[in-house]
């Protein structure tokens, strides 16, 4: 069975937001993760955004997307494009990133799912 265009784009499309999503993910279990030090952080950062990397940029549509990827670039090039990055670098950043961290999930999870005829329909129950 042969695919469309449309449908590898939409899948190449599902396989980067995948890959920025999975890095968030993984940045925040390190910075939450006492144990992890800045090498250990460094080498795991600098694989997740080699395989990253590889995929085909696309055109991301929402806003949370658009600045996970800004968020990630920064971070990069603030640690592991910087020589100067060491533990206790990594230890005076983990606080403020973590809350970074928390304000794109928040951005995430501000998206409702319900139609606007379904809201104001809920919105008017007390009335009666």
């Amino acid at each position: 069975m042969a695919y469309t265009q449309k449908q590898i784009d939409k899948f190449h499309r599902q396989k980067y937001i995948n890959e920025l999503e999975k890095m968030g993910k993984n940045l925040f279990r390190m910075f939450r993760d006492e144990k992890v030090s800045a090498e250990q952080f460094l080498s795991r950062f600098t694989v997740l955004k080699k395989k990253f990397d590889e995929k085909n940029a696309i055109q991301l549509d929402s806003e949370y997307h658009q600045q996970l990827k800004t968020y990630i670039e920064r971070l990069f090039l603030q640690t592991c494009g910087s020589d100067a990055f060491d533990e206790e670098g990594f230890a005076n950043i983990r606080e403020a990133e973590m809350s970074n961290l928390n304000r794109l999930q928040k951005l995430k999870n501000g998206t409702t799912y319900k139609k606007e005829k379904h809201r104001t329909k809920h919105q008017n129950e007390d009335w009666g």
